[in-house]
């Protein structure tokens, strides 16, 4: 890139990068010259913005959970629509096919990127804990609604359906689970729960 053009949004671009480069090939394959080589941008463009990689990974992975935002809100204004089994199983299916499955490895094969995310995100894997939350605020909704039992441990059914929606969709090489798999796993954890 010639020197003297205005970058528009260079932390937006780099994280663009990234999350691409993930998809494509994977956490092993996430160094900063791919990202850089990936924006188009020069090497010294991603270290002018970030003190190291790792600054650069763990506000990559706080900027995708932010973005998540509006996937809660959507869901939670989903309570009283639609079935409850449906809407979980869209937001897992949603959550599972955007990057967020493939940061979880990154954030557990890198200790430094695990150290720092643990200043701003006390317990988890961001995205997953971020997920629990999404599932358990919707479930909150739809038992206030009387469509899940009074009695329903939402606290504990909300991280077994985003472990539980993790395991399907683990494997980034094979094919993604069918939509009656998800259904069949949320009807599983949430069968007993449900009312009419």
């Amino acid at each position: 890139m010639p020197t003297g053009v205005a970058l528009r949004d260079v932390r937006a671009q780099l994280f663009d990068a990234a999350e691409r480069v993930l998809l494509r090939s994977g956490p092993s394959a996430l160094t900063s010259r791919a990202v850089t080589d990936e924006a188009g941008v020069a090497k010294g463009v991603l270290h002018r913005h970030f003190a190291d990689f790792d600054a650069f990974l763990a506000d990559f992975v706080l900027d995708r959970v932010e973005r998540m935002d509006s996937q809660t809100e959507s869901l939670r204004s989903a309570a009283g629509t639609g079935t409850v089994v449906g809407n979980v199983a869209a937001a897992v299916t949603a959550l599972f096919g955007s990057v967020a499955v493939a940061i979880v490895p990154l954030v557990i094969f890198r200790d430094e990127l695990r150290a720092r995310l643990r200043d701003a995100w006390p317990a988890g894997v961001p995205v997953l804990t971020e997920g629990a939350i999404m599932v358990a605020s919707y479930l909150a909704a739809e038992q206030e609604l009387g469509r899940l039992g009074s009695d329903a441990p939402v606290d504990g059914l909300a991280p077994t359906l985003i472990g539980a929606g993790h395991l399907l969709f683990a494997d980034r090489t094979g094919a993604p689970p069918t939509p009656d798999a998800v259904h069949s796993m949320v009807t599983t954890v949430l069968g007993a729960h449900l009312r009419p």
